[in-house]
């Protein structure tokens, strides 16, 4: 693991990302970027165990899902990356027994001290996203960081100061910035697109943002492109159903 950047003054801001699943096309570019900066970052090294084998053992802070709902004309395919929420009233940090989970005072990044965490995996249970890894190497909890080494490393170009998935995005599907600003790029996206926070009813105020397709042109009467489509969770496995309600919940307009 590597040292933490000294810190900044504290403040009221909350880094974040903004994805726009409109433009998302599913690549895992973001994640393979993400996984090849970690493993060497802050939180490294990132394991990898038997990953082209029948029972795969890693660590991943940036997954993509995809799925496929409806039939024919009237479908629809949803790329939808997931990764660490930085909740402004995070579940993880409530529920650690040692402290190890915090978030910062000064830009809202959530952050595990592996020295103090004794891998109980109580955060992962408390999280309803999802968004913990168990490090089995180390016994310990791991999680996006936002790329802190990286967001704060002088010796990068301003412009590549940002997460590994932003830079890497082909399609400039993800954003990164202060979401506590209201002048910020990423605020004045959500503001223009609608931006939708996952499960608010919640109440853990997750800080990422996820800006829902544009509406199709509605051409095709009710059988064709931009009729109505069923409800993702509704066609999910069951093990499935609970996030792709999420999915839903941006995807609602």
């Amino acid at each position: 693991m590597t040292l933490l950047p000294p810190r900044v003054q504290p403040g009221n801001a909350q880094l974040g990302l903004v994805i726009d699943l409109d433009t998302c096309v599913g690549c895992h570019a973001c994640a393979v970027n993400c996984k090849e900066w970690n493993t060497g970052g802050h939180s490294a090294p990132l394991p990898d165990h038997d990953p082209y084998g029948a029972d795969p053992n890693g660590v991943w802070f940036n997954r993509i899902h995809t799925f496929e709902a409806g039939e024919g004309t009237a479908s629809r395919t949803v790329h939808f990356p997931r990764s660490c929420l930085h909740c402004e009233d995070a579940a993880c940090v409530s529920v650690c027994p040692t402290g190890a989970s915090y978030k910062r005072e000064e830009d809202g990044i959530v952050l595990v001290n592996e020295d103090a965490c004794i891998g109980c995996k109580l955060c992962s249970w408390a999280c309803p996203y999802g968004a913990r890894e168990y490090d089995t190497d180390a016994g310990v909890m791991k999680k996006c960081t936002l790329c802190i080494d990286r967001i704060y490393n002088e010796n990068l170009a301003e412009e590549d100061r940002v997460p590994a998935c932003v830079s890497t995005c082909p399609a400039s599907a993800r954003h990164f910035g202060d979401l506590n600003d209201p002048d910020s790029e990423v605020s004045q996206l959500v503001s223009e697109r609608g931006g939708k926070e996952l499960m608010p009813e919640l109440g853990y105020k997750p800080v990422n943002r996820y800006l829902p397709p544009r509406a199709a042109k509605k051409e095709q009467g009710p059988s064709g492109v931009g009729a109505s489509l069923p409800p993702l969770a509704d066609l999910a496995p069951d093990g499935d159903s609970r996030f792709l309600r999420w999915v839903d919940r941006v995807l609602s307009r």
